[in-house]
């Protein structure tokens, strides 16, 4: 085969375009750690790569109005050790901290991760739960889309890579009343895909009494990265009590279904350990937002 060529836009314009004119045959790049990946598996044979890395502005954190927005090259070192995101996201820089080892870290970008739609990707799941949007770019469009509403399998999204660019992800601000938590158990600290990872979002109102909206998101424990609706639904207009995280815990419990790995987790242990993690984070979000 050919060896792929690399092309260096300066602008998201010549970026579509290049794609565009690949015909399907050509595909971003950024971190390219998981790409890199299939490309040695044989999954994908691109005829050219198009290179994020002179696009000015893709590399950068902002706040902007309502949003924090992260360019689709911002890196997972970028955001474990970006102030703001430390202080108001948690979620998402405990996440970034989990993700692969501090050499994959330094390369890896959330944008990556999303677009590669795997149901226990970290920063996929701590995206979900902190109501995300990704701003996509077609050769004659472009709109923002919820983190939530790309996934249509393991590893398939409506995001093509070939076709569209992602250019930033933005959240949702918010500085007060608000808590967010991790957890994620896996069998050594890095270079390892989780058993279970958990993000959680918790709003409470002005007198810190009532739970006025809540987002758990799980993986791995369906085909896609998966929000436990049922259990938010119980928690929202009730007061973070112990008994009523418990409760929540166990109806999440029940809303998940998880498959068994030979390399990673029974589907038993995965079952019993759900309660564990969404417990943890529920609480610690709780406390972060009295905080």
């Amino acid at each position: 085969m050919k060896p792929a060529e690399y092309l260096f836009p300066a602008t998201i314009k010549d970026a579509v375009q290049a794609l565009a004119d690949g015909k399907g045959e050509a595909r971003i790049i950024a971190g390219g750690t998981d790409l890199m990946l299939d490309l040695e598996k044989g999954k994908i044979q691109p005829r050219c790569f198009v290179s994020t890395d002179r696009i000015q502005g893709l590399d950068q954190i902002a706040l902007e109005d309502d949003f924090v927005l992260i360019g689709a090259a911002v890196t997972f070192a970028n955001l474990k050790d970006h102030p703001y995101i430390n202080q108001h996201l948690h979620v998402l820089a405990d996440a970034a901290r989990s993700v692969g080892s501090l050499s994959i870290q330094n390369v890896a970008t959330l944008a990556g991760n999303i677009v590669n739609a795997m149901p226990a990707a970290d920063g996929t799941v701590s995206a979900i739960a902190l109501e995300a949007e990704v701003h996509v770019v077609g050769i004659d469009y472009e709109e923002w889309r919820p983190v939530e509403s790309l996934f249509l399998g393991p590893g398939k999204s409506s995001i093509d890579p070939t076709r569209q660019l992602v250019t930033r992800i933005r959240f949702p601000r918010c500085e007060h009343r608000r808590g967010t938590a991790w957890y994620r158990i896996g069998r050594r600290p890095s270079l390892t895909l989780p058993i279970l990872n958990c993000a959680v979002n918790v709003f409470l109102d002005e007198s810190g009494g009532i739970i006025t909206k809540a987002r758990i998101a799980l993986g791995p424990v369906a085909p896609r990265p998966f929000r436990a609706l049922e259990a938010e639904r119980f928690l929202e207009g009730r007061s973070p009590t112990a008994e009523n995280t418990k409760q929540a815990v166990e109806i999440a419990q029940g809303e998940t279904n998880p498959r068994g790995n030979v390399l990673r987790a029974s589907r038993e242990y995965r079952i019993s350990t759900i309660p564990v993690i969404v417990e943890d984070a529920l609480s610690n979000a709780v406390r972060r937002a009295y905080a």
